[in-house]
């Protein structure tokens, strides 16, 4: 009897332990519970770094050209450089300028040659051609073919405008005597713009002769308002010469096209301006470098 009780009363302990639940499903809800919200911190920083970075650069050019100081000056300096910033109708601009008086300051013009050339010409930087007459300020001179140009290959550090250096030479002057471009003449006392080089002979009693294109301003006037050439059309670095009563100036403006460069001139009172050559060659000299020194250069202005 005691033997079928035993016997009994283990049978039903083994049978309570194979039927209950606890043992089999309570470890799988946990498993499932703490393996879903694994991956969900990796998906929400996964976009922050993406975002940061390319808000950044649309938000800086903003923030600097706001930042930078209006500061109007209309009046050209008396004497020697100043770097102001000139108010016109199209915007403020910044003009590097150097000035000089007619009557007590001999404007010339030097060329690295003597004579006309055809490839693979000499050039200077303007700093050498300040020093090697003893001036005292200096502009970088007419349009050419610089060596770095791949098309300029067989005709390298050319022009072909008219110029007549400090020794009386004229170069270029069987294509250009009947031109119709503008020059500038240096003389003594005076400075004369000719808005067509055909109306000019071969005179040698000036200081120097110089021909580029265009001409801004003529007695006070606008003369050039733009012409479709993309390249005058872009904004950059613009040199120039021009006169004002019994000045002469020469100087660099900063970030503007060929034509807003005349409004600017304008606006600063000249009464005659031409362009000069700009891009890699652009470089103003006073006492040193005031912009540049840029490429090395066939011809320059220089005062003395």
């Amino acid at each position: 009897m005691i033997q079928f009780i035993s016997k009994l009363f283990n049978s039903l302990i083994a049978l309570f332990i194979v039927s209950s639940p606890v043992a089999t499903m309570t470890p799988t809800p946990f498993i499932a519970q703490t393996a879903t919200p694994m991956p969900s911190p990796v998906e929400t920083t996964t976009p922050t770094p993406t975002i940061t970075p390319n808000a950044t650069p649309v938000v800086t050019p903003t923030i600097i050209a706001t930042k930078v100081p209006v500061i109007t000056n209309n009046t050209p300096p008396n004497t020697g450089f100043s770097k102001q910033n000139v108010n016109t109708e199209f915007g403020t601009f910044t003009v590097n300028i150097v000035v000089a008086d007619i009557s007590s300051t001999t404007v010339i013009v030097d060329s690295a040659s003597d004579s006309d050339c055809n490839n693979n010409c000499p050039v200077f930087s303007l700093g050498e051609y300040v020093t090697r007459n003893g001036g005292w300020a200096g502009i970088n001179g007419s349009y050419f073919c610089p060596k770095d140009y791949p098309n300029c290959s067989g005709k390298e550090n050319t022009f072909d405008l008219l110029v007549m250096n400090k020794n009386k030479k004229y170069l270029n002057s069987d294509n250009n005597v009947y031109s119709t471009n503008p020059l500038v003449v240096f003389g003594s006392g005076y400075v004369r713009f000719i808005s067509q080089g055909s109306g000019w002979g071969r005179d040698t009693s000036p200081n120097g002769v110089l021909m580029n294109y265009p001409l801004l301003v003529s007695g006070g006037n606008i003369t050039f308002s733009g012409d479709g050439d993309p390249k005058k059309g872009s904004r950059g670095f613009r040199s120039f010469v021009a006169t004002k009563g019994s000045k002469v100036y020469i100087g660099v403006t900063q970030n503007v096209t060929v034509a807003e460069n005349a409004y600017v001139l304008k606006a600063l009172g000249m009464e005659n301006a031409m362009n000069l050559d700009s891009g890699g060659s652009t470089a103003l000299w006073h006492g040193g470098y005031k912009i540049g020194p840029g490429r090395n250069i066939p011809n320059a202005i220089v005062f003395k």
